[in-house]
């Protein structure tokens, strides 16, 4: 059965850099689309990145573009988020998701995993 499990997650202080890992089980990246969410205290769940398996398309909200980098390992079956120039309205609970879409929507996604916590705080 398909498993997502993320870490990575802490306290960094603005400025700082975290690379969150989201390990899959239960399918290949090459067959599936990836996306990373998170979701803070009181706000409705967004979407930071996606990145799909057939066709490597990357996707990056706009809040994020130029300081976070998806990628994957397809021989780890992994996929990682690396956060740089953390802010603090970054601060987060962060899922990944797996599905058939490539959409930074948290609506469409099959699969979630537990989340992490991302704080950045001075």
């Amino acid at each position: 059965q398909v498993q997502l499990v993320e870490s990575g997650g802490g306290l960094v202080q603005p400025g700082g850099s975290l690379r969150l890992s989201c390990a899959t089980s239960g399918l290949t990246l090459r067959s599936s689309t990836i996306g990373w969410f998170r979701q803070a205290p009181g706000k409705k769940r967004e979407g930071v990145s996606c990145i799909s398996g057939n066709d490597d398309r990357i996707s990056y909200a706009h809040s994020v573009l130029g300081r976070f980098t998806i990628s994957r390992d397809n021989a780890k079956n992994t996929v990682y988020l690396q956060m740089n120039s953390l802010k603090p309205e970054d601060t987060a609970v962060y899922y990944c998701a797996a599905g058939r879409f490539h959409t930074l929507s948290p609506n469409v996604w099959d699969y979630w995993g537990q989340g992490t916590q991302v704080t950045v705080s001075s």
